[in-house]
């Protein structure tokens, strides 16, 4: 039987972030995807133009009709920016049972744009990040999460993630895109650290990559991978999508990784 993974997400009108964006990763990765969509966004490569909540009762609606029939192996949590629909999600999650969850806390996009309703935050906090397998947020939102100063080495990225740890996340995985060098991600668990390093690559082909990469790591959960493995195999797979982004020539301003770069002989397809 083929792995499911399903994806709790705002859906992106452009195609590379988002549902979108996990959906093509986990389809890329040999899962099968299905969805919640929580919020709806007009957006595209340059910008987030308008944000629409799906009302909670719905978002529940939803969650009960996939897990109540799927038999889901893993989850990925994106963009939820409504505290009663954060709620709805973690009570959904908690009745349902359901493990490898990896949350996202998305809070502004590619372009710069905020996507998170400040009140928020706390919820997400308090209530979503005890229920995630791991927490994967960039330096940006490790330090609106931890309540500290964005971090800028490799040590306060360690500290972040330990003191999202005391604040009841079970492991955090600290995205360090934003510092200069290569890209390095840093594995915060009970009892250490693990980093994770790849070389930073040249492009302006960014929308999308954190939704991506937790994706990805979703993906291989749903596989069977333990976590450190699972983020690995996750880094490599996002490797090779920015790598391969030019081949697909979209959109004006910060374009989408190439999802199947492993699959498509050319940025066209096949023919």
């Amino acid at each position: 039987m083929i792995p499911i993974a399903v994806t709790i997400a705002g859906s992106d009108s452009s195609g590379g972030a988002g549902i979108q964006a996990d959906l093509k990763t986990f389809s890329a990765l040999g899962v099968y995807g299905a969805s919640v969509i929580a919020a709806l966004t007009a957006q595209n490569t340059k910008g987030v133009t308008g944000v629409m909540d799906v009302p909670p009762d719905f978002v529940t609606q939803q969650i009960d009709a996939v897990y109540s029939d799927l038999a889901v192996s893993a989850t990925k949590i994106g963009m939820l920016s409504d505290p009663d629909t954060i709620r709805a999600v973690a009570d959904g999650l908690k009745r349902h049972g359901t493990s490898n969850i990896v949350l996202d806390p998305v809070m502004v996009a590619t372009s710069g744009d905020p996507l998170l309703k400040p009140e928020a935050v706390n919820v997400i906090r308090e209530v979503l990040m005890p229920l995630a397998d791991v927490v994967t947020p960039n330096l940006h939102e490790a330090a609106v999460l931890a309540e500290t100063d964005v971090g800028h080495t490799i040590e306060d990225m360690i500290a972040q993630g330990e003191a999202l740890r005391a604040a009841g996340a079970n492991a955090v995985l600290i995205k360090g895109g934003h510092l200069d060098g290569d890209a390095i991600d840093i594995l915060v668990y009970e009892g250490g650290h693990e980093r994770f390093s790849s070389p930073r690559i040249d492009t302006q082909n960014t929308h999308g990559t954190g939704c991506t990469l937790s994706s990805a790591i979703a993906a291989r959960l749903a596989h069977g991978d333990a976590l450190n493995d699972a983020v690995s195999a996750a880094k490599l797979y996002l490797f090779g999508a920015l790598s391969a982004s030019g081949q697909l020539d979209v959109g004006k301003g910060h374009g989408p990784v190439h999802h199947f770069h492993e699959l498509w002989e050319t940025g066209k397809g096949r023919s």
